[in-house]
């Protein structure tokens, strides 16, 4: 029995070692599959990959090459751009140059212009000294004049000797100056004034408002007077309720005030809600769209002018000026006017435009803020302008375009002649007639206090005045003198915008009557 247990055991052992070799020899073969499968799908995986790198390179490539050709065009742009801007200063250059030249040949003239002047002088000091010896000589044979009599005698013929002399080179040189400068300033500023397109300006600051009836007056004032003591308070206006109808009038020497006064007021009116918690809010938001505007405007003009760099402050000064106006001409309209005749001028001269242009614009800034400090606004404004490092040439413009100090640089003197000339364009500013009669009788009251000026008349509006003269007393030298000492006494003593015209005349009247 234990021998056939150990035959079936040992053939048990046999057969599970078949059964297990066969199951090996099958699983062999499917991991062997699987590995070739495996490895299959990794080279297929890996030639993928190398194709999307290789494509990815490519692309890479691409790129590179397409910014390198477009950084290249910039480059050759940019080159155009310098060898453009070179040419540009290249033929601004040429012009200096052929200004300079002209200027030298000018002044040549001149050294030739005096030097025959020099020897004019030195052959009528010869003459001089021969009238003199001559003079000497006949004294001599005069035996009953005394030696004082003598000196007084020649000094006498010296001094009309002189004074005929002075006449006549007086008027030749200002027969040679007319010839010289006439035509050229005529050119100039015909040419400048034809390329401005500024419109004249004769806004007002407005003091009054329109209210719809005369019920509303006691709505403004309000219970007690506290509505009225409110918006005084906020606004620092003066708010005045007359009998006048339909009108409430606004007073103060701020026009900014005046204007943020007028334009809540007239809130106040639309919206019907008239009490001091309301005023005090209308006010506020007034008073922050009214300094947003000045702002603006300040911005505006830079822009326009083309002038970058101005110093904030300054921006809102210029904004200010727009509420500030000079007889009846809007002071900002005004200073963009002369700004643009400075630059033009200065360009005919081949000066710097944009300092031209900064000097015009901010000529008036005083008078921003000439009623809060004491002084002229000249005087005002170059402290401004010195304050906020502004050039010299443009703090000296703003100090001596009214001649308050002396004009140290050409960019004050063109400041000055466009100022005279926009302020005395026809319709740029308006003038009450009290005033204008008083300055019509100034006029001609220091043309009179001439001696040998017989009368004086006032003609254009005061930009000319005709002398008449006694004949018999001023001869046609004296007259050239004559026009040239009123000219200055009138410069010397009266304020008057732009220029006046002195024409002198001199005639003789013969009457008679046939019988």
């Amino acid at each position: 029995m234990s021998e056939i247990e150990n035959y079936i055991g040992l053939g048990l052992t046999i057969v599970g070692v078949i059964i297990i070799y066969i199951f090996g020899t099958r699983h062999t073969a499917r991991v062997k599959a699987e590995g070739d499968k495996v490895l299959s799908d990794a080279r297929a995986e890996a030639e993928r990959i190398r194709t999307e790198n290789r494509n990815e390179t490519q692309n890479w490539a691409s790129q590179q090459r397409d910014e390198v050709k477009k950084e290249v065009r910039e480059a050759r742009k940019e080159i155009k751009d310098s060898d453009r801007e070179l040419r540009k200063r290249e033929d601004k250059l040429d012009r200096r140059m052929d200004l300079l030249s002209k200027k030298e040949s000018n002044l040549e003239s001149k050294e030739g212009d005096l030097d025959q002047r020099s020897s004019r002088i030195q052959n009528r000091e010869s003459d001089i000294d021969d009238l003199i010896e001559q003079q000497r000589e006949n004294l001599e044979r005069v035996a009953s004049m005394s030696r004082e009599e003598a000196r007084e005698n020649l000094l006498e013929s010296m001094k009309k000797e002189v004074e005929h002399e002075g006449d006549q080179m007086i008027q030749r040189m200002v027969e040679r100056v007319k010839d010289q400068a006439e035509t050229k300033s005529k050119s100039i500023l015909a040419s400048t004034l034809q390329r401005i397109s500024s419109t004249y300006c004769q806004e007002s600051t407005v003091t009054s408002v329109e209210i719809a009836s005369d019920d509303m007056k006691g709505r403004i004032i309000g219970r007690e007077g506290r509505n009225i003591r409110a918006f005084e308070k906020s606004t620092g206006v003066d708010v005045i309720v007359d009998d006048s109808p339909g009108v409430i009038t606004l007073s103060c020497f701020d026009p900014i005030r005046r204007e943020m006064g007028s334009r809540a007021l007239s809130k106040l009116l639309q919206d019907g809600r008239i009490h001091p918690s309301r005023i005090e809010e209308i006010v506020g938001e007034t008073k922050k769209s009214l300094n947003e505007e000045i702002q603006k405007a300040g911005v505006q003009v830079s822009y326009d002018l083309d002038l970058p760099g101005i110093h904030p402050k300054l921006v809102t000064l210029l904004g200010r000026l727009r509420y500030r106006t000079s007889y009846s001409q809007n002071v900002l309209s005004h200073s963009v006017e002369v700004a643009n005749i400075c630059g033009m001028v200065a360009a005919e001269f081949g000066l710097d435009q944009t300092l031209a242009k900064r000097c015009g614009l901010f000529h008036d800034l005083g008078k921003a803020v000439d009623h809060q400090f004491e002084g002229g606004h000249p005087e005002i404004g170059a402290t401004i302008l010195k304050r906020y490092d502004e050039a010299p040439e443009v703090v000296n413009s703003a100090a001596s375009h009214h001649n308050d100090v002396p004009q140290e640089s050409i960019y004050a003197v063109l400041t000055q002649v466009a100022d005279s000339i926009s302020g005395s364009r026809p319709g740029a500013r308006g003038e009450s007639l009290d005033r204008y009669i008083e300055r019509l009788e100034k006029l001609e009251g220091l043309v009179n206090s001439f001696a040998g000026v017989s009368n004086a008349q006032a003609i254009q509006a005061g930009r000319e005045v005709r002398v008449f003269v006694n004949a018999h007393k001023i001869n046609d030298k004296k007259a050239t003198r004559l026009a040239h000492d009123i000219a200055k006494e009138i410069e010397d003593q009266l304020t008057y915008p732009g220029e006046i015209k002195i024409t002198l005349i001199r005639e003789t009247r013969v009457v008679e009557y046939a019988r």
